[in-house]
């Protein structure tokens, strides 16, 4: 999405996401892509694949707490007074813009580490010899990852049309880590 101002020029933009916050992010849709799509279940490097993602969760949550100010949790959890008025302006099509991430999006994000977790989780809990060969415990790992890969899908997706209502590249802002000011 190409963007020029009233008088030509292009916008003046902001630094928004730091570098943290991008490298968790692209770390995870690797790693998560890697292992849903090409990696052996239960193989070694399916397995450092996960053990990198429960490393970068893990990074993402300190970051939340000690980190930049749109990478704290403090600045976008989704408290009701913050998502519900944010959800109404979504379905009458008037939603706000936000610097940082809006409502609907951090409750997708909290939602994506917490399935993240749960995955990484399990997974490492099949490598134990109290769960080695639980049928169960394949089936939910299984589960909770096709689960990431539905709510990735429709991450993807409501940045798409976020970005084309607010006319705003939302993924190139992940990459350079700016955003229209």
């Amino acid at each position: 999405m190409s963007e020029t101002s009233a008088g030509g020029n292009p916008p003046r933009t902001v630094r928004v996401w730091d570098p943290v916050v991008r490298l968790f992010h692209w770390t995870v849709v690797i790693a998560v892509g890697l292992n849903l799509f090409i990696l052996k279940p239960g193989r070694l490097y399916h397995r450092y694949a996960g053990y990198v993602v429960i490393g970068a969760v893990l990074i993402r949550l300190v970051w939340g707490f000690i980190g930049t100010r749109h990478a704290r949790f403090g600045d976008f959890f989704p408290t009701p007074s913050r998502l519900i008025p944010y959800l109404k302006a979504l379905f009458r099509r008037e939603e706000p813009r936000h610097l940082g991430h809006n409502p609907a999006a951090a409750v997708m994000m909290l939602a994506l580490m917490a399935l993240l977790l749960a995955t990484a989780m399990t997974g490492w809990m099949t490598t134990l010899d109290a769960f080695w060969g639980e049928d169960w415990l394949e089936e939910l790992h299984g589960g909770l990852a096709n689960a990431i890969m539905v709510l990735a899908l429709v991450h993807a997706a409501a940045a798409i049309v976020v970005s084309l209502r607010h006319r705003e590249n939302l993924v190139w802002s992940m990459v350079t880590g700016r955003k229209r000011a």
